[in-house]
């Protein structure tokens, strides 16, 4: 695993903090390997503690009824997820499954509570990354519920770009197929609506990476 405090040093939840908060932080923080496609917790398990990834990728999903997955969120390096039930100490609201062969860090939860009374600063940070996280939140559920599958991909292309500080282009950080789940759709209708962005002349797919050829056209999907 990379060096836990520099895994903590720059993430967005701990960054700015005292190497010595850093250090104390970093020895709760439990160490746990998992493989491809395994799951972490299923929504109603006990939120005894939250998770940081150090390397892989998470996503984070719920399940209709019918069986069909709704990704909400993937995160990777030094992100954090299931640490809401951490203030409020109810069951994790959702599920998290590996995507990749992925090391997190586990906070326990009772462990972090004594930091976080002990350094008000680290509920402030925590405050701010649960403030973007409902910010993406009320973006997806905007784009899910108002807009057809066009245009929450280029919504999605769009918060890619940004994402990655890059001047159209984005590169896909998760198969197609997960990129569907998350989008609210099938892989089918994703690859015919890549096709035929393709054929309008909006976008150029080379392998993982997406050139955006008409930003002005995308904006108005």
């Amino acid at each position: 695993m990379t060096n836990k405090n520099d895994l903590l040093a720059n993430s967005l939840l701990f960054s700015g903090l005292p190497a010595e908060q850093l250090r104390e932080i970093a020895a709760i923080g439990v160490e746990k390997k998992y493989g491809k496609g395994v799951a972490i917790f299923f929504e109603g398990d006990p939120g005894i503690g939250f998770y940081m990834v150090a390397t892989g990728k998470v996503k984070i999903f719920k399940m209709s009824f019918d069986g069909k997955e709704q990704i909400l969120h993937i995160f990777g390096t030094g992100e954090p997820f299931g640490e809401v039930p951490v203030f409020h100490g109810s069951p994790f609201p959702a599920n998290a499954e590996t995507l990749t062969d992925t090391e997190v860090l586990f906070f326990p939860r009772a462990e972090f509570v004594r930091l976080v009374t002990a350094n008000p600063s680290l509920a402030l940070n925590m405050l701010a990354v649960l403030s973007h996280r409902l910010r993406r939140f009320a973006a997806q559920i905007e784009n899910l519920s108002l807009k057809e599958v066009p245009g929450r991909l280029a919504a999605h292309l769009f918060y890619l770009m940004e994402e990655q500080q890059r001047r159209d282009l984005v590169v896909l950080d998760i198969p197609k197929g997960q990129l569907a789940s998350l989008l609210g759709t099938s892989s089918e209708t994703l690859s015919r609506i890549f096709a035929k962005m393709t054929e309008e002349g909006l976008i150029r797919v080379e392998g993982k990476t997406i050139h955006l050829l008409d930003t002005k056209r995308l904006k108005e999907r």
